[in-house]
């Protein structure tokens, strides 16, 4: 039986979902971690991340047996991206700086199997378990279960926002607050255009009856905007999770410095 993409199914009955980036580590100790955590999914990120497909592959493997949903941000619309990260196993896929209702148009049509779209079709890999499996049962289970986000990172998409998620396939609206703040030419994420920007989007997404979602390093961020309707949940990277833990350890083993030190004769 193929698994059932558990974090689709949520995200349909408007529950919320919580996930976090990858970047750095294609440790697959470390997406096991994240499954101990707790977390409903990963974003491996082709976009700004280091990874080859090879090490995509070995991560989704161990996130699927781990129980995480595993989800690819490809680079950039093209469909041998779109098809082999499936093939690996990615249970979805996100495309970043969508501002064209073309362009999500074709990535629902590279993620789907005909007649939704034009995928070509594989079975026995790492989307199927390494299972074998008949061309309906793949078709009708991949075509429902694979999860479709596009990323709103510019004014133009903001402004199309309607016409973008009234393309039929498309599951999430998910922001990206940093680049948008580029774009709109603020100082801060914090800022009253940003926040209105994302609110436009927010509302946009709830007219076409889609859910939306948001990615920022600071989780207070996350959590109000998951007060104000948002349902995917993204916070963090596996290299901010390093650098701020490092930190804070460092800290704490620092902040008696200034006391003096007793000799107690240990070596």
């Amino acid at each position: 039986m193929l698994p059932i993409n558990h974090m689709k199914q949520a995200l349909k009955n408007g529950q919320p979902v919580y996930g976090t980036m990858l970047v750095e580590s294609a440790s697959t100790a470390y997406v096991v971690m994240l499954a101990h955590a707790g977390y409903d999914f990963i974003c491996i990120d082709m976009e700004h991340g280091v990874y080859d497909l090879g090490e995509v592959a070995g991560m989704i493997r161990v996130a699927r047996l781990a129980g995480l949903t595993p989800l690819v941000r490809i680079p950039d619309l093209a469909y041998d991206l779109v098809a082999r990260t499936l093939d690996a196993g990615a249970m979805g896929i996100m495309l970043p700086r969508v501002e064209t209702v073309e362009q999500a148009q074709t990535l629902v049509r590279y993620i789907k199997y005909p007649p939704e779209g034009v995928r070509g079709a594989a079975a026995g890999r790492g989307h199927t378990d390494y299972r074998s499996v008949g061309p309906r049962d793949l078709v009708r289970h991949m075509n429902e279960h694979t999860l479709v986000v596009v990323q709103i990172e510019r004014v133009e998409a903001v402004q199309r926002a309607d016409d973008l998620f009234a393309v039929p396939g498309v599951d999430v609206g998910l922001i990206g607050p940093f680049d948008l703040t580029i774009s709109l030419g603020a100082a801060s994420m914090t800022d009253p255009e940003v926040e209105a920007a994302i609110e436009q989007v927010l509302a946009a997404a709830q007219r076409a009856g889609i859910r939306c979602g948001i990615h920022s390093n600071d989780p207070q961020q996350v959590a109000k905007w998951k007060q104000r309707g948002m349902t995917m949940l993204m916070s963090g990277s596996d290299a901010q999770f390093f650098s701020s833990g490092a930190r804070r350890t460092l800290s704490i083993m620092r902040q008696d410095e200034s006391a003096p030190v007793a000799d107690d004769g240990a070596v």
